[in-house]
């Protein structure tokens, strides 16, 4: 199984890209970007998974349940330095989307249960961090981190500066060890800037059962189902990239590559 998702050509939804539990082969993530024009409609919902929609760019009106969000979205590009708009919509809750203006739309999917009422995920309250330092630095806003409520999504957006490295040093969260590790399949939305850069994203366990590097381009998903998965960005062209985990737990404990835990224990 390849590990690279790539776009297509929009369908009658606009959908361009989908990852579903059952075309990664795991049992929990789902991920959908959709390209809508402007007035275009998208529809959906299901009982049994919750829904964060995020709009990357663009401006929308979403109609969630009984709830109303009226022409929400600022950005005109995620390289934006502005927070998102996205709306969370609980299991058994039909959602709507009418594109306002042209919309990028990600769709992130987990299993949920009824009961928690949709809501728009304010982006004043999306906490904003700079992590590493130096050529390791990047910009993280949390969009729907495990601090907000939900049942399953986690749901982050990171922005790489050309030349620099991110989920580095290596990381991974694929089992269940209270304290130490929580298991969470993970995807990674790429978009770059200027679009036709490229970057590396690595994807390999301990044992080597999975080792792959990706060459990732403008609006490819990277699935990364288990091991360590670091991403690094060429001179010249910044990264970003929207994440969604769930699993089991809705928790983000994480284990370093223990080969390269030195960087962090030289800082």
């Amino acid at each position: 199984m390849t590990l690279r998702v790539r776009p297509h050509a929009p369908d009658d939804t606009g959908c361009v890209l989908e990852v579903t539990p059952e075309s990664a082969g795991w049992r929990h993530v789902g991920f959908k970007v959709h390209v809508l024009e402007p007035g275009q409609v998208l529809g959906g919902g299901a009982l049994d998974r919750e829904a964060c929609l995020v709009i990357l760019s663009g401006t929308a009106s979403i109609a969630a349940g009984d709830r109303n969000f009226t022409d929400i979205g600022t950005r005109g590009s995620v390289f934006d330095d502005a927070p998102p708009a996205a709306v969370y919509v609980p299991a058994e809750t039909r959602y709507r989307v009418t594109a306002v203006t042209r919309v990028e739309l990600a769709v992130c999917t987990a299993p949920g249960a009824p009961g928690r009422p949709p809501r728009l995920i304010d982006p004043a309250t999306m906490t904003r961090e700079v992590r590493g330092s130096t050529t390791n630095q990047r910009f993280v806003r949390n969009i729907l981190p495990e601090t907000e409520p939900a049942d399953s999504l986690l749901v982050v957006e990171v922005i790489t500066p050309g030349g620099h490295w991110s989920s580095y040093p290596p990381h991974k969260h694929d089992r269940d060890a209270p304290g130490e590790e929580t298991a969470l399949e993970e995807t990674y939305y790429h978009r770059l800037h200027p679009p036709q850069g490229f970057a590396f994203q690595r994807v390999y366990t301990d044992d080597r059962s999975i080792d792959e590097t990706i060459a990732v381009e403008d609006g490819d998903v990277v699935m990364a189902p288990r091991g360590y998965h670091p991403v690094g960005a060429p001179h010249g062209y910044d990264l970003y990239y929207l994440n969604v985990m769930a699993g089991p737990k809705r928790q983000w404990i994480f284990k370093n590559d223990p080969a390269h835990e030195w960087i962090v224990a030289r800082r």
